[in-house]
């Protein structure tokens, strides 16, 4: 019998070329592993999982919340994570003490302060002072800042922390209104960036410190009178600037 023969191809017809095949294999071998370069399912995953904001928050509130319950020496990183849902090791990724985790907590909380263009310097200060006020009178902020600030005073790191972290950024308050001030032609411009510095610290404290200490101390509220006169002696020495 004659041997057969490959099948012609008609001269109108052009064969498509073909992929290239995988090296044979015989029966009961397993197929070629796969490059790592280009795991099934296409492109490789990047190492780790991005950072969650909402995890983050999670683990913030619960800080606050269990600082309030517990106090300083009762808080434990284990507690936060039970109280947050995530693991301790996810804790300990993100902040590698209890000291930074609590100074992180606090200072989230002062984000909210914002410093608005009322259009007049003492508009601009009395809605800031309401702002700080509410902010103190939650039991959960009075609770974080007394526990924060009475290991400050054992604490000479915690203190430097607390200074970068939340003392400082909140002069940015007084920086924006100070600007705001001198750009309406209420304030005169700064002489020098040092001078400048200095009368922002003091501003700063003079406002923070008054406040905290009647709401955190003193123990008595902050009410719209107290407001327009508290503000009514700051702008004493700039009686263009009292307005009624």
């Amino acid at each position: 019998m004659p041997a057969p023969q490959p099948p012609v191809t008609p001269p109108h017809e052009v064969r498509p070329a073909e992929a290239p095949q995988d090296t044979p294999r015989g029966p009961g071998l397993p197929p070629p592993a796969r490059s790592p370069e280009a795991p099934e399912g296409g492109a490789a995953r990047a190492k780790g999982r991005p950072r969650s904001a909402a995890a983050d928050r999670a683990i913030l509130d619960a800080t606050r919340e269990a600082l309030a319950e517990l106090g300083w020496g009762g808080l434990t990183m284990g507690h936060v994570a039970t109280r947050a849902g995530v693991a301790k090791t996810t804790l300990y990724r993100r902040w590698p003490s209890k000291n930074e985790l609590v100074v992180d907590a606090v200072a989230s909380l002062f984000d909210e302060l914002v410093m608005p263009d009322l259009g007049s310097l003492r508009a601009d200060i009395e809605a800031v002072v309401t702002q700080f006020a509410d902010l103190l009178a939650r039991p959960e902020t009075q609770a974080a800042l007394l526990a924060l600030f009475a290991e400050g005073t054992r604490d000479r790191q915690l203190r430097r922390r607390i200074r970068e972290a939340i003392v400082d950024p909140q002069k940015r308050l007084v920086r924006q209104g100070r600007s705001a001030a001198q750009t309406r032609g209420e304030l005169a411009p700064d002489c020098d960036e040092a001078t400048a510095r200095e009368e922002i610290d003091i501003i700063f404290d003079t406002i923070a410190g008054t406040v905290e200490h009647r709401v955190l101390v003193s123990g008595e509220p902050i009410t719209p009178e107290w407001t327009r006169r508290f503000t009514g002696l700051l702008l004493g020495p700039f009686p263009s600037l009292l307005g009624d």
